[in-house]
């Protein structure tokens, strides 16, 4: 793994719809991609559909869940990154967990454990340089627990307080650290499920606020959910609890 002037941007979790649409923004602001997922073969054909230049674009493979594989990975890079994005995400449902718990630890593990393997080596790496900025994709569902999600908001919870003191832990390098916040997204992860659709976003919408992420921590996407999210954060906790 080498410095180099060219910045480059590494997307963990790079398969998920609004990782892919962040590709190609980072791609178009004059970065190189690191593509990093379990499934290559789908990234390797969203490169050849969007006819991505391999000068600029490599893919790897990365499993959030496999810890040990995680060193390893970020050394065989073949750059150092300027600009981290953990993008890698996991849902099931409470009943699901409830009967069978090995989904809900999947679910910690890609939703949270994982982050904090990788992203701890990329951010105490002193030879890296380059880094400038990690931004990491959580949700709404983990601002106040819910009886209907909060085994999966409690995951991305976690997710976000570890980025809130990784923002601090990085500061006196003057490397920044945000948080997506964000609420219903039109991608394969909540396919099936039954959404408020005038609530629903565009992966295109979400990623640019990744690309565009300036100085401030938590990143919330689309006005309307500025608002819910004001008003989650705010709710006495009996009236959390009258919630669905």
């Amino acid at each position: 793994m080498t410095q180099t002037r060219q910045k480059t941007v590494l997307l963990l979790g790079a398969n998920s719809d609004v990782a892919k649409q962040a590709i190609l923004l980072y791609l178009k602001e004059g970065f190189r991609v690191m593509a990093a997922s379990r499934d290559t073969s789908s990234l390797k054909s969203f490169s050849i559909e969007n006819q991505i230049h391999e000068e600029n674009f490599t893919i790897h493979f990365f499993d959030a869940a496999d810890f040990d594989s995680h060193n390893s990975f970020y050394q065989n890079l073949p750059q150092k990154p300027t600009i981290v994005v953990y993008a890698a995400g996991f849902l099931r449902t409470n009943e699901e967990v409830f009967d069978h718990f090995h989904d809900g630890l999947q679910m910690m593990q890609v939703n949270y454990a994982g982050a904090v393997s990788v992203l701890n080596l990329l951010a105490n790496d002193p030879e890296n340089k380059n880094l400038k900025r990690i931004v990491g994709i959580s949700s709404l569902s983990g601002v106040r627990g819910r009886r209907s999600n909060f085994m999966y908001g409690s995951t991305k919870a976690a997710f976000t307080t570890y980025l809130a003191g990784l923002r601090q832990h990085l500061a006196p390098r003057q490397v920044t650290v945000n948080v997506i916040i964000s609420g219903y997204i039109r991608t394969k992860i909540n396919a099936g499920l039954q959404l408020n659709e005038s609530l629903m976003m565009e992966p295109e919408f979400v990623a640019r606020h990744i690309v565009r992420a300036g100085k401030g921590f938590a990143i919330v996407p689309g006005w309307k959910w500025k608002i819910i999210y004001q008003i989650l954060k705010l709710l006495p906790e009996f009236l959390v609890a009258r919630m669905p």
